[in-house]
């Protein structure tokens, strides 16, 4: 997922895929540890849009807080 697609999302739409994510992740992580991981790299891929995530949120409370 792009950066410019995450900040076209709304706060709930935000909050529905950092959990989404979160889930996901942790399905991947059991995965690898099983050795059924077809893709070792959707663990990166998916920590690195977790962070994005958080990054765009910590954005807009950052925005808010100086209004």
């Amino acid at each position: 997922m792009k950066i410019s697609e995450i900040r076209e999302l709304t706060d709930e739409e935000l909050a529905n895929e950092l959990e989404r994510l979160h889930r996901h992740l942790f399905d991947v992580r059991s995965q690898a540890v099983t050795e059924k991981l077809e893709d070792p790299s959707m663990l990166t891929k998916t920590k690195r849009d977790i962070a994005r995530l958080l990054t765009v949120k910590r954005q807009r409370e950052l925005q808010a807080s100086q209004k």
